[in-house]
């Protein structure tokens, strides 16, 4: 006989854990990083392929908790979002990739962040 999972305990908060934001229970893999992969098209078996150690129903547990918590989810990620765009401003023209520091992240040409690097965004 299979044994039954109370849902309620898929998906934990722990102040120490990932600031406090929501989790899979057990992991500290934060129902944000399945919610970005998700927004990306992502399917769960998908996700389950990048993450082997979930399980279909924890990633699941965390889709119904993202769409549940929608607004306050989204909220979080595009405040992210901001302060990153803010700390790394994302310069208007591609750059070549010769033109990349060492680090792949700043263009040597211009002090942003480049935009095509955006196409890189796993």
């Amino acid at each position: 006989m299979s044994t039954v999972v109370d849902i309620g305990t898929l998906i934990e908060r722990s102040a120490e854990i990932r600031q406090g934001r929501p989790c899979i229970a057990g992991t500290g893999v934060s129902v944000r990083r399945i919610a970005d992969w998700y927004n990306m098209d992502l399917t769960p078996e998908e996700v389950a392929a990048r993450i082997e150690h979930l399980t279909l129903a924890q990633i699941h547990a965390a889709l119904v908790y993202y769409h549940a918590n929608r607004d306050d989810i989204d909220g979080d990620i595009a405040a992210e979002d901001a302060v990153i765009e803010e700390t790394f401003p994302t310069c208007a023209k591609p750059c070549e990739p010769s033109t990349f520091a060492p680090s792949g992240i700043l263009c040597r040409s211009c002090p942003s962040k480049c935009a095509s690097l955006s196409s890189l965004r796993v």
